[in-house]
């Protein structure tokens, strides 16, 4: 089949999805390995494996099987297929045993690796296997996969493994690929920050309990704390009133309030209090009946609307649990995991009319000790602690970034900082007032915004924010004086950054700049030469790597924010 065979009934995609699946098809064309695409949890992951399963099966005539482990994800797999691409409804097949379906012709089959695992002769040849929740892979040793693998490459030795997720690191044994892993590199990342700069995920506003519990005695068992510690320290009487009282006056204006308890009877604990202050709270854990967890659920995702506001559970709505609506979500329970972290602050990234924010109050450190969700501190195992990726404002509680100096809630300004031990790296600074020290650093990521002066007054010109990304951590930024008047000296280095890389005309308008921006007007940039004076409060970017300029953009709406996927020719099949 070829490209002008394709079906009719195209996927929208957005321009991230598209270019994640392009991702994978070079990964598999180019490289002999198994690639992971990272997405941020509400992002839309179902559009990118939807549009995989119909080009293998439609255009190049291959057999897909998508992996999960749990039966709610099994389930939710199959109705996004089923909704995102109607077409396939009779070529996706589903084997589990939990749902007790055992199908194993269809060219698409959606299975559990609990029921397949020692199957795969059965479920015959695959050309390609795709894995939701990828960072739920074992580590190095014999799991479920590898031997599910294992066997599926004696069937065809040349299947191919895709993994999709949004955190691809585990508690312990840090990132996800690797060379000795089942998936060996990340093909595709697109991050928090840009994809809530862009629109398409919830701005989070932040807020560390007032009363904290201390985690300086905790102990860790396999990465994770210790549960029965854990519950012990939550579960203290003024702890949970302090906690429950700050939760009713901080969510006065929120409609869905998500809490995440440490234990059963610490969240039985919770739910008392809260129902003795006159606000009924729901509860669901894993040993909830199925009809009542449906219930709750479905009375907790009407919110505002006459449904349940207060929602509190433990450890079964942090994978797989879609709530729009949610607009608050409250970390009762401390973790060392920065996936465990991610996916419970994650349940409040999706877009609702209702809401314009989610707040996230956390009463177990969990901001300060990962970092926040856009930046994460991913642990190395056997490394020391680091500075704190965050901290918090003493004024007024909000939880941001370590790098300020001054917050950007209420305006404190922080204390220079104390340096009583040594670095553990040597520092590119220098050592005496006005010595310049240029680096280049590899660029992984240029997101663009239209940005707003802080206390700027009403009418002040925007400029379009460029950051780099230069790191896992690490960025640089620049604004461009886009708005800025005809002819004002900042209009014009405007024009001359914007001639170096691309062939439109400059933009008058942030909006437009940006959209343009997003729609490939603009060369790569590959790498940045950053020139830092020591003395000096801000670093300056002097040089770049580009790669040439794009053509013109011929028409087209560029605000739409959405992206027609063009199949590829079977000629170009990448498995």
């Amino acid at each position: 089949m070829t490209t002008a065979d394709a079906p009719s009934s195209a996927i929208t995609l957005r321009p991230y999805q598209a270019e994640a699946i392009q991702a994978v098809y070079e990964h598999l064309r180019t490289r002999d390995d198994n690639p992971c695409v990272v997405l941020p949890t509400a992002s839309g992951k179902t559009p990118v494996m939807a549009t995989i399963c119909r080009d293998a099966v439609q255009l190049w005539d291959g057999r897909v099987l998508i992996l999960a482990h749990v039966k709610e994800l099994l389930e939710q797999a199959v109705d996004k297929l089923h909704a995102m691409a109607p077409d396939l409804w009779h070529q996706i097949g589903v084997y589990s045993a939990g749902l007790r379906s055992r199908d194993t012709d269809h060219p698409i089959i959606v299975a559990g690796i609990q029921s397949v695992y020692r199957r795969a002769c059965d479920l015959g040849r695959f050309d390609m296997i795709l894995v939701d929740e990828a960072h739920l892979l074992p580590p190095d040793g014999e799991g479920m996969y590898r031997t599910f693998l294992a066997e599926a490459r004696v069937v065809n030795p040349n299947v191919r493994l895709v993994g999709l997720t949004a955190t691809p690191y585990r508690m312990t044994t840090g990132m996800i690929c690797g060379p000795d892993n089942l998936l060996n590199h990340v093909c595709y990342e697109v991050g928090v920050r840009e994809l809530i700069v862009q629109g398409y995920l919830c701005p989070l506003k932040s807020k560390a309990g007032q009363r904290k519990a201390d985690t300086s005695g905790l102990h860790l068992r396999g990465g994770e704390f210790i549960a029965g510690e854990v519950e012990s320290l939550m579960d203290d009487d003024a702890l949970v009133q302090s906690a429950c009282f700050e939760i009713i006056e901080r969510t006065k204006d929120r409609h869905s309030v998500l809490i995440f308890a440490a234990g059963v009877k610490h969240a039985e604990h919770v739910q008392r209090v809260l129902q003795s202050a006159g606000h009924e709270c729901g509860f669901v854990c894993g040993d909830t009946l199925p009809f009542e967890r449906a219930e709750t659920l479905e009375r907790f995702k009407d919110g505002g609307s006459g449904g349940l506001k207060y929602l509190v559970n433990v450890n079964v709505l942090t994978t797989g649990f879609d709530a729009p609506n949610i607009d608050c979500v409250v970390l009762l329970r401390p973790t060392n995991s920065p996936g465990l972290y991610y996916q419970m602050v994650g349940r409040g990234f999706r877009l609702h009319p209702s809401k314009e924010n989610c707040l996230v109050l956390d009463f177990g450190g969990n901001i300060l000790r990962h970092g926040p969700v856009d930046a994460l501190q991913i642990k190395t195992p056997g490394a020391g602690d680091g500075d704190a990726p965050a901290k918090e404002c003493p004024q007024c509680h909000a939880v941001i970034h370590a790098a300020y100096a001054t917050c950007p809630e209420c305006g404190y300004e922080f204390p220079p900082p104390q340096r009583e031990q040594h670095e553990r790296q040597a520092s590119t600074a220098g050592v005496l007032s006005g010595e310049v020290t240029e680096t280049e650093y590899e660029v992984q990521g240029v997101y663009y915004s239209a940005h707003v002066k802080r206390g700027a007054p009403e009418g002040h010109p925007r400029t379009l924010r460029v950051d780099y990304r230069i790191g896992f951590n690490d960025q640089q930024c620049e604004w461009i004086c886009v708005e800025h008047p005809l002819g004002s000296y900042a209009r014009q280095k405007a024009e001359a950054w914007w001639r170096a890389r691309s062939n439109e005309p400059c933009p008058t308008n942030a909006d437009d700049a940006v959209a343009l921006a997003q729609a490939g007007a603009l060369a790569r940039v590959t790498s940045i030469t950053v020139r830092s004076v020591a003395g000096e409060k801000f670093d300056r970017i002097v040089n770049y790597r580009m790669d040439d300029k794009p053509p013109a953009i011929d028409g087209g709406d560029l605000a739409h924010g959405e992206s027609d996927y063009v199949p590829i020719a079977d000629e170009d099949i990448p498995f």
